[in-house]
């Protein structure tokens, strides 16, 4: 262990002389090192934030919830648009027939969005407005966090109250810095009571639903005012929460003979619906994030390649500069295999300063990247040291020949120079 280190601190000496007494040639030399480290963990960094920012939200959506839609999210639309355009939407009759056939789901929620509306707080006003209309259940399957106030109890519920929950930009808008809380607003031309404001989620890229814009009423109340069968003036969607230990596979099975009984498909009748569930858009982007990720690594490996050379190249200058000391110390007892660590440590030390530059570009780069994109990109540990290890291993790579012809020189040749 002694003897390690004492190569180890001569390696760094070593190292540390050949960068400041060659600056210009090292700094080249390692130029590629740090341009394809640059290349592989810059992309794998952003890769991985927006990787995480979109599995956010999908968390936000729950892991245990399938969603009845017109179309299969695991195929590219424009495939079959006719196909799929032709289905009808989920329906307010679907729901009731989950509700009440169903022996797997916990919860299901039908729920209608639509837009162009006006709400009015005294002179101001937000215009165009996003009103989502939900069944009962949908908190208890989405669980959306309030910043003030609650939601509906089940009395306004059954009574279609014109009470209202707004969205954290909704509520900034109309009241700026009065509490929104009991306060009355206009919508539909009526009086409706805000009951609650939602918890600020801030810009997100991978929004399913926008909860800062929302505004949002009750099913029963919603249906007083738009005609919500009529598909062409409403979005709609049909979320089942699996019971707990309940399998999605299972869950998704028995909503499947529900919803064909429930519109009267015969036996040999193709499904007219798509059941998805989270992990089909996981398993999408994880084909396109790999697509991306090695479009990255192939670039940074070419870089690397030319790096690699050129600290080869270093390390045999280094080699040649330093014969008589290598015949030397060979000649006093200095075995070979020490002498073909240190020029090898050496090669690494240089590759790993190559790397560490380039991963300090990657950190600030991501940074200021982070500064125009909605959401923030950085540089985790795991990266970060794939990084110094590539540097490591290119560093091997890179010193492993002229480290061998060190070490084989002869004492008595080398001495001579």
């Amino acid at each position: 262990m002694i003897v390690f280190l004492k190569v180890f601190n001569e390696a760094l000496r070593q190292a540390m002389d050949s960068l400041f007494a060659n600056k210009l040639r090292t700094f080249l030399s390692l130029l590629g090192i740090t341009i394809g480290i640059f290349c592989i963990i810059a992309v794998k960094s952003a890769v991985d934030s927006l990787e995480k920012n979109i599995m956010d939200s999908f968390n936000e959506l729950g892991s245990d919830v399938i969603y009845l839609d017109k179309m299969p999210w695991n195929e590219d639309p424009n495939q079959n648009y006719w196909k799929y355009e032709l289905r009808p939407d989920p329906s307010m009759k679907d729901y009731d027939a989950i509700m009440s056939r169903s022996k797997l789901a916990g919860n299901a929620s039908y729920t209608v969005f639509t837009g162009g509306r006006t709400i009015k707080y005294k002179s101001s006003a937000v215009n165009n407005a996003f009103i989502m209309g939900s069944t009962y259940e949908y908190q208890n399957i989405q669980n959306l966090e309030f910043a003030k106030g609650r939601y509906f109890s089940q009395i306004e519920y059954n009574n279609g109250s014109n009470k209202t929950v707004l969205g954290a930009k909704v509520a900034e808008e109309l009241f700026g810095p009065v509490d929104p809380l009991g306060r009355d607003v206009s919508l539909f031309g009526q009086q409706y009571q805000v009951i609650g404001v939602l918890q600020e989620e801030g810009e997100n890229i991978f929004n399913f639903i926008n909860f800062d814009e929302v505004i949002w009423v009750s099913f029963n109340n919603l249906k007083r005012f738009i005609n919500t069968s009529d598909e062409s003036s409403a979005g709609r969607m049909l979320n089942i929460k699996a019971k707990d230990g309940v399998e999605l596979e299972e869950l998704k099975g028995e909503v499947t003979g529900i919803i064909r009984a429930n519109r009267r498909l015969s036996p040999r009748a193709e499904d007219n619906f798509a059941i998805n569930e989270l992990s089909m858009l996981s398993q999408v982007l994880d084909s396109v994030f790999g697509i991306i990720n090695l479009a990255g690594f192939l670039i940074g490996i070419f870089a690397l390649i030319i790096g690699m050379f050129s600290v080869a190249n270093i390390m045999f200058v280094s080699v040649k500069e330093r014969t008589g000391i290598i015949g030397i110390k060979k000649a006093i007892g200095a075995k070979s295999s020490v002498v073909l660590l240190e020029f090898l440590i050496e090669a690494i030390i240089l590759c790993l300063i190559g790397g560490l530059m380039g991963i300090v570009m990657v950190y600030v780069s991501l940074k200021v990247i982070s500064n125009f994109i909605p959401f923030a990109m950085g540089l985790d540990v795991g990266n970060l040291l794939f990084g110094l290890i590539i540097s490591i291993i290119v560093g091997i790579l890179a010193g492993v020949i002229p480290a061998y012809r060190a070490s084989n020189l002869s004492p008595v040749e080398a001495i001579r120079g």
